[in-house]
């Protein structure tokens, strides 16, 4: 009896879907705008979010200027966003809200355009273009819309996108550091490539769970660059890395990275000519 009931409720569902797909077809197929967009509101409320789609896309050429062309131009994007199709979402939310800067729709349009470039945001080892345009799109929204309660999800999405442009920044020094004085770019231009990159990272982004990384990455940087200077070179740069070496403990005193920085320093002292009377570097016992 179970298997009986079984077969027809599975022939039922394949009879409707069927019937469904026939269906679409057919609206597909007709000249009448007007049917083709009611039909696809009615597959946006069923949640057949790519049919309606594809139904409206066809019909806004047809809708623009009409009493239906500005709904039917969020209901677009609304689609499109609902089908996870955010890369066609996104210009035609920025359309909406352009074409209609006062419309029904438009701090909805403006929020879900930034919405809808956060989740085209590429891996932090790549090209970042996306995430900045994310960025400035959900920064103008809560510029354009202060009072809004959508405004806390903007700023948490910025931070979230702040976050892949940190990493990307992180990766870039660590790389350049990696290189280090590989004569591809210059001798000692990695290390300070990676001492530009992090110093303009903590500029940038001073309240970076990396700060603490990018800190140490420069320290490490200047040390290799004093390490692998020519020699009339090397006691300016050693001092330089052993300023930035206090720097550090200053504000990392508890820092997990503490021994190897005080491994650095000890290692400079041999560079770094005595003066008399003025010798404040103690390699034996670094600063705590």
């Amino acid at each position: 009896m179970k298997q009986a009931l079984y077969v027809i409720t599975s022939l039922l569902l394949l009879l409707a879907a069927l019937t469904s797909c026939t269906t679409y077809s057919k609206v597909q197929k007709t000249t009448d705008y007007n049917f083709k967009y009611e039909m696809a509101k009615q597959y946006y409320a069923q949640g057949y979010y790519n049919r309606s789609a594809q139904l409206i896309t066809e019909v806004l050429p047809v809708m623009k200027g009409t009493s239906n062309g500005e709904e039917s131009l969020y209901l677009a994007a609304k689609a499109h966003m609902k089908a996870r199709n955010y890369s066609a979402a996104a210009p035609i939310f920025r359309k909406y809200y352009t074409s209609y800067p006062k419309g029904k729709f438009t701090e909805m349009a403006q929020f879900n355009c930034g919405i809808a470039l956060t989740q085209l945001t590429p891996q932090p080892k790549l090209d970042q273009t996306p995430t900045y345009e994310a960025v400035t799109e959900l920064q103008n929204f809560i510029e354009n819309y202060p009072d809004s309660p959508l405004r806390y999800i903007a700023q948490d999405k910025i931070f979230e996108m702040q976050d892949i442009l940190v990493e990307k920044e992180y990766l870039s020094a660590k790389l350049y550091y990696n290189l280090g004085d590989y004569i591809g770019n210059g001798g000692n231009g990695n290390y300070k490539a990676c001492i530009v990159t992090a110093e303009n990272a903590i500029k940038d982004y001073p309240y970076t769970k990396r700060r603490e990384e990018f800190a140490l990455l420069i320290l490490k940087a200047k040390f290799a660059l004093a390490d692998f200077s020519v020699e009339e070179k090397k006691e300016e740069r050693f001092h330089e890395a052993i300023d930035e070496y206090y720097g550090f403990v200053t504000e990392y005193p508890e820092s997990k990275y503490l021994k190897e920085a005080q491994a650095l320093y000890k290692q400079a002292g041999k560079y770094v000519k005595k003066a008399s009377g003025n010798d404040t570097t103690d390699t034996e016992n670094p600063a705590q």
